[in-house]
């Protein structure tokens, strides 16, 4: 996400002509987003995108089973 964020910020500065990216060459200026293509790759390929699912869904379950223990007013899980 940070590589796309870069990519429009350095697109719209070029297409507007300011700063010094102005002269850059377009290789550069589109080059975060080649960046980020590579990293999508990466991460679908290797398991991160989705062991970073399954985090999440692991937490948002965990902090449902907390609050419904309070609701009950039962006593909170140790952490270990």
């Amino acid at each position: 996400m940070w590589f796309l964020g870069l990519g429009l910020v350095l697109l719209l500065l070029k297409v507007q002509e300011i700063g010094p990216v102005a002269g850059w060459d377009w290789m550069w200026v589109l080059s975060p987003f080649a960046a980020a293509a590579v990293w999508w790759l990466w991460a679908d390929s290797s398991g991160y995108t989705k062991r970073k699912a399954v985090e999440r869904e692991n937490r948002r379950k965990d902090a449902r089973i907390e609050r419904q223990r309070e609701q009950l007013g039962m006593l909170p899980r140790r952490k270990k």
